[in-house]
């Protein structure tokens, strides 16, 4: 019988009424698990439970904090491998990505218990005689988190590290659609020694159980990924509660790679690749826009192509898999969709964009590249989230930094080019939040800032030291001494 797998509400496992049926995006056939649904009244004990914790959790020693997510590290990087299939599984990326997550999630929590052991204050001189100032840092409470489906394992740990080094308790709420990753990160925090009510799993659907965790009062503050539809309900319902609750939102991109004249011809294909089309495209600092100067457009189309032409594109866990499958059917819909919104709008389709079969039955897309491509087009100006590339000419690196600055989105943008001068023109001026040169637009360590500007994404940095930005909260207390 396919394994029942739990919700996790005040340190016991406990059943909802009903499953997602977990499902193998390169093997429809091959059921991962059921994952059990949390109830509205589930969501609030879960809240309340979160709520009761944080009074101790919050004053525990920072050695203490450090030990558990140190424990949880070490399981993580030790069942990597295992993890990593996993996630591979219910998500689709191919095994070498799925177990570098994985990676990533351990030293994630890694570099988070050595912060717990790191947070430190202030003390100023007052303008007054006799006084003093301390300036600290406090966990901001219970943290609602709600996590999307394309990284299943490190976007939960980059965002549940952090407010358990900082003393904050949570209600966590994986994508419906992949919630092995998650239940198998807690089940490992729970081993290594959470004090029950610390960390709760609320597995179902956002309108039932995400919905809830917007709406409780006792939310604190509430950190989401996911599109820009949705990232607006959360902050809509923030702002309606009393008292208002702190937020983070992420929210996407439609990221610009700009690639000159001088640029290093095998260096730029590779970081279009690299960019546009490895995770299945299902990233949101995916290379969504390939801005190629007039002087190497042709040769970069024709050598892009020619890579493609030799990408395998297959069953996730299978050796010598470049591009794993398109996450579900309605994802997949969404991509052939616009394909053909391209082809409409007078975009030409020089490679791909057809469904494959292969061995097992699942949702197989070949890669898309288009070409004259106008930035006015909708498949440059919203986000698809899929394998699908457009390339948009233009004739120097002047238009090419207005097309890649013309854009709602901020999240993450590229240069290829042999040009200091250019190179550090454009980290100055690119409208991103993350900037790389002669690099993929996707990838970045797990020890410095992610986010961006304009629609892409709001509120506090996540990752690395600034994520107390968001998960503690600044006291200044004074002192007359006499």
């Amino acid at each position: 019988m396919t394994e029942l797998y739990k919700n996790y509400i005040n340190g016991e496992w406990v059943e909802g009424n009903s499953v997602t049926v977990n499902i193998n995006p390169s093997d429809t056939n091959d059921i991962i698990g059921n994952y059990t649904r949390a109830t509205k009244a589930q969501t609030e004990e879960a809240i309340t439970s979160a709520k009761h914790a944080f009074a101790s959790w919050s004053r525990t020693t920072p050695q203490e904090r450090y030990e558990i997510l140190k424990k949880a590290s070490d399981e993580i990087l030790a069942r990597k491998d295992e993890l990593g299939r996993l996630l591979s599984r219910e998500e689709g990326k191919t095994l070498p990505e799925g177990i570098g997550e994985a990676t990533r999630a351990g030293q994630i929590f890694a570099f988070f218990a050595g912060e717990a052991l790191r947070l430190n204050g202030e003390m100023v001189p007052s303008i007054r005689p006799g006084v003093g100032i301390e300036i600290t840092r406090e966990a901001v409470g219970v943290i609602g988190m709600i996590t999307p489906w394309n990284f299943p394992i490190a976007i939960p740990a980059w965002k549940i590290a952090p407010a358990l080094a900082y003393g904050n308790t949570i209600v966590f709420k994986p994508a419906d659609l992949v919630p092995g990753c998650g239940w198998a990160l807690v089940d490992i925090l729970a081993r290594a020694g959470l004090p029950k009510g610390v960390l709760n799993l609320v597995m179902g659907r956002g309108s039932e159980v995400g919905q809830t965790i917007l709406d409780h009062k006792d939310v604190n503050a509430i950190t989401f990924t996911g599109s820009v539809g949705t990232g607006r309900k959360v902050a809509e319902a923030a702002i309606r509660s009393m008292p208002i609750k702190k937020i983070q939102l992420e929210m996407g991109g439609k990221n610009p790679l700009i690639v000159l004249d001088d640029a290093d011809l095998k260096i730029a294909v590779e970081s279009a690749v690299n960019g546009a089309f490895f995770s299945t495209g299902q990233r949101c600092t995916a290379s969504s826009r390939l801005i190629v100067s007039d002087g190497i457009h042709d040769a970069f189309v024709a050598a892009l192509t020619d890579r493609l032409k030799g990408l395998s594109v297959d069953n996730a866990l299978k050796a010598g898999t470049n591009i794993g499958p398109v996450v579900d059917q309605n994802q997949l819909d969404q991509d052939l969709s616009y394909i053909g919104i391209g082809q409409k709008e007078g975009a030409r389709l020089v490679w791909g964009g057809e469904l494959l079969n292969r061995e097992t039955p699942g949702f197989y897309l070949q890669p898309a590249l288009f070409t004259e491509v106008s930035n006015t087009m909708r498949i440059a100006r919203e986000e698809i989230f899929g394998p699908v590339g457009v390339i948009i000419r233009v004739k120097d690196y002047d238009e090419a930094l207005s097309v890649a600055n013309d854009t709602e989105f901020g999240l993450s943008a590229g240069i290829c080019t042999t040009s200091l001068k250019y190179a550090s023109h454009f980290k100055r001026n690119s409208e991103a939040g993350m900037v790389m040169v002669n690099l993929p637009t996707a990838g970045v360590d797990y020890h410095v800032p992610f986010g961006g500007r304009k629609g892409s994404s709001y509120g506090s940095r996540e990752q690395g030291t600034y994520a107390k930005e968001f998960f503690t909260i600044v006291k200044t207390a004074y002192t007359f001494a006499g």
